[in-house]
């Protein structure tokens, strides 16, 4: 069972919600919140902000294609990104952005930070609307996060203020997912995104509805999870199971796709590059930073090839 939780009643420290917090940390590695600062009415808005974006041509997403851009910034087309070797790449689209830092900043030469790439004002979509409808969703997104972050650390025996300094600039990206309908030529290594462990911290998720996602149980076998726009998946990824000695866990999940297309929009909050990661209380060092580096060159197409030398 998925804990569904009042984020109000958690931010007001209930004593009830933090409980179920720390079951869906330390159980399932999921959760739902809803009552949040974040309206079903914002969050399909944004939602058809990113479907417009998806419906364009390919010519007009092509300028801020990441494969030609470098960075994890801008559009990845479908077979661009692979979470699991042992699958096919996965055939979804999505579209990434995140917090950027000024050339000056010791930190802006890192792909965390790169500056944001947007689409120029194609026919069929408002250019400026899309970047605003998404800029401020990731603030607000953002702001809730860190509250979620705050309960979490009191649910898990830490002080509420744990994580504050951790996350003043963070490797936060937001994306937007498109999952067609499953084609047709697919078969069993083909995904929408295959099976897979989120590989940092926090992921805040937005659905818009239709099922498709799918988490893997601990006993074996998979439970659906579906949400109304307003209402928000949580789950925990890698670097948090390390750095809280395995107090949080990070759970598989995948969508193999059905018969109706859909799109999600997960915030993966990252805590800044130069924080500590390794165990609380092991005395080791894993900076953030650098376990994500390694977990991207794995899954990005176009990094896996620059790593290999090709």
């Amino acid at each position: 069972m998925i804990p569904k939780i009042d984020a109000q009643a958690l931010f007001d420290a209930d004593k009830e919600a933090l409980d179920a917090v720390r079951r869906a940390a330390e159980t399932t590695g999921f959760m739902t919140l809803h009552n949040t600062a974040l309206s079903g009415a914002e969050v399909a808005a944004v939602i058809e902000s990113y479907r417009q974006f998806f419906k364009l041509p390919e010519a007009a997403k092509e300028p801020v294609d990441m494969a030609q851009t470098g960075s994890n910034r801008g559009w990845g087309r479908a077979g661009s990104e692979q979470v699991d070797l042992n699958a096919n790449p996965d055939y979804k689209q999505f579209f990434d952005c995140g917090v950027s830092v000024p050339s000056e900043h010791p930190w802006a030469d890192k792909q965390f930070y790169a500056p944001n790439k947007w689409p120029k004002q194609p026919a069929g979509l408002g250019a400026a609307d899309f970047r605003a409808d998404v800029l401020a969703y990731f603030t607000k997104a953002r702001a809730i996060s860190m509250d979620l972050l705050s309960a979490l650390a009191r649910a898990i025996g830490e002080p509420a203020s744990f994580f504050e300094d951790k996350f003043d600039t963070p490797m936060a990206l937001l994306r937007g997912n498109y999952y067609p309908e499953r084609p047709k030529w697919a078969g069993e290594k083909d995904f929408g995104i295959a099976t897979h462990t989120d590989y940092g911290c926090l992921t805040f998720l937005a659905l818009d509805g239709s099922p498709g996602l799918e988490v893997r149980q601990r006993g074996g076998g998979w439970i659906p999870v579906r949400a109304e726009p307003g209402t928000f998946v949580i789950n925990f990824g890698e670097m948090f199971e390390m750095w809280t000695n395995g107090r949080v866990k990070a759970t598989p999940h995948r969508v193999v796709g059905g018969t109706n297309e859909r799109i999600s929009i997960p915030l993966f909050f990252n805590p800044n590059y130069d924080t500590n990661v390794a165990p609380i209380g092991s005395g080791q060092v894993i900076l953030a930073g650098e376990h994500l580096s390694a977990r991207y060159n794995e899954t990005y197409v176009h990094l896996q090839q620059t790593s290999k030398g090709g």
